[in-house]
């Protein structure tokens, strides 16, 4: 990837501060990951807390603590680095022989060192585990239903947003499971949850601490707080994106209305493609000899988007989404400002098959919360052997992920994406998330949804009114 002068010199400008903060370790010393991607605006919010962190540090240079800073991308990349989990290894190398803390933070997670160095001085240096702990308030498919004795408040598992912290001495243990273990499948979903499951071990480990000065809104008592979404630039035109719904006849008569009298209603360019003709929707008919093979229904969609992205020259990005799809479109907008149409960008919420504890999986984006694609990427995709279906019905979010890594394209995560309804996820993770954009899953009350989370932001004056491009 093409760095401009500024960002190597500030590489340079980290590497020096890095490497005098290695020569000084001592028993006091902070290991900070900040869990960064390569996608120039998730880059730079990485960038953004770095600096502050070593301003900070430079101005407590008469303390005995000194950060070492971890950009994951950069220092650490692996296709599952995201999960944490691959990172133990590394950590343990690095850092197991020392009496460390060692802090887990997003890039938009920024942290107030002297607090943040009050607050651990608060705790021993055992298998101590702490952070802002959240629980699930009913059992969850993202989770994969699970519960804890009964009482889902028992197992809790941190806000990464917030930031969190565990010792060297639990890195170590977790390290041990990890060189015992046989390696197993698994689908990475949530990775604070499932971080949290293989610390936990089934009671035989680590319960997490709870402390409120990791926190998920700023304050002045708080040591670590997740900065809120900011728009930018401009929120990006209506007509500049391309909406295609997936739905069969089946949902004709119910999700389909949902969709044009919530948030299709405020879209400009909304195509629905179906496996059945309706003239009174319109949709696209996809017919096909195998109704099943979702790939084949998504590359098709692609490619008939392509086709008409083409002609109409202003578009610049092609949102995929369900039926059962809820959305706001000027949240969307307003996130597109953040992100290069010209580059080649998958954007929407990470998923991973055999990525934490494997190096030979695959991440894709789960479909249900939409799924954006820059113009340029979608010109990508339809060149020859760049992404053909195979023979077997496959998952069209998984195999699109496939091609992607074949391509050696990375994925790119937002958190305002949603794979689940609302009560899939602890009321304090979507409190940390203002700015989300989407939900996923057909529920009675559609409406109740979409006014709860949506409406406001779409019918919001700033927006320009809205004139619909009809097929």
């Amino acid at each position: 990837m093409l760095r401009t002068s500024w960002w190597i010199g500030f590489l340079m400008c980290c590497a020096i501060q890095l490497q005098l903060a290695y020569s000084a370790l001592d028993d006091s010393e902070l290991v900070i990951v900040v869990l960064s991607q390569p996608n120039d605006y998730h880059r730079k919010l990485a960038e953004d807390s770095t600096r502050l962190l070593i301003k900070e540090a430079e101005a407590l240079s008469g303390m005995n603590t000194k950060p070492i800073i971890h950009l994951s991308h950069l220092d650490f990349p692996h296709v599952g680095d995201w999960t944490i989990i691959p990172l133990i290894p590394i950590l343990t190398d690095l850092y197991g022989s020392k009496n460390h803390w060692i802090i887990f933070a997003e890039d938009r997670t920024r942290i107030k060192l002297s607090k943040l160095i009050q607050v651990l001085n608060d705790y021993n240096k055992t298998e101590e585990y702490v952070g802002y702990s959240i629980y699930d308030h009913e059992p969850t498919i993202i989770h994969h239903y699970f519960f804890n004795d009964d009482n889902l408040e028992n197992f809790k598992y941190p806000n990464i947003a917030a930031g969190f912290a565990i010792t060297t001495k639990l890195l170590l243990r977790l390290n041990e499971r990890l060189r015992n273990s046989k390696g197993k499948a698994d689908f990475s979903i949530d990775p604070s949850h499932e971080l949290a499951l293989f610390i936990w071990d089934e009671g035989r480990g680590v319960a997490m601490r709870h402390d409120q000065r990791f926190c998920i809104e700023n304050s002045e008592n708080c040591a670590t707080y997740p900065i809120p979404f900011t728009t930018c630039d401009d929120p990006v035109p209506n007509k500049s994106i391309y909406f295609a719904v997936k739905t069969c006849l089946k949902f004709h008569g119910d999700r389909v209305p949902a969709i044009k009298n919530t948030w299709g209603k405020h879209a400009t360019l909304v195509r629905f493609f179906s496996d059945a003709e309706d003239k009174t929707i319109p949709t696209i008919d996809q017919r096909t000899s195998n109704p099943k093979d979702l790939c084949l229904k998504t590359t098709d969609i692609i490619r008939r988007a392509a086709e008409e992205m083409r002609e109409l020259q202003y578009v610049r990005w092609l949102v995929i989404v369900d039926d059962d799809t809820i959305l706001s479109v000027n949240r969307l907008r307003e996130l597109l400002s953040c992100y290069n149409h010209q580059s080649v960008i998958a954007l929407g919420e990470r998923y991973g098959l055999n990525v934490a504890f494997s190096s030979q999986g695959y991440n894709y984006i789960t479909m249900g919360g939409g799924l954006v694609l820059s113009k340029k990427l979608v010109e990508l995709l339809l060149e020859p052997g760049a992404c053909t279906c195979p023979e077997q019905p496959q998952p069209d979010d998984m195999y699109l992920g496939i091609c992607l890594a074949l391509l050696g394209i990375d994925i790119t995560h937002s958190s305002l994406f949603h794979q689940a309804r609302p009560i899939d996820y602890s009321p304090d993770l979507l409190k940390s998330q203002p700015g989300i954009v989407s939900f996923h899953r057909y529920m009675t009350d559609v409406n109740q949804i979409y006014n709860e989370w949506f409406k406001n932001i779409d019918e919001s004056n700033q927006f320009e009114t809205i004139k619909h491009l009809e097929l």
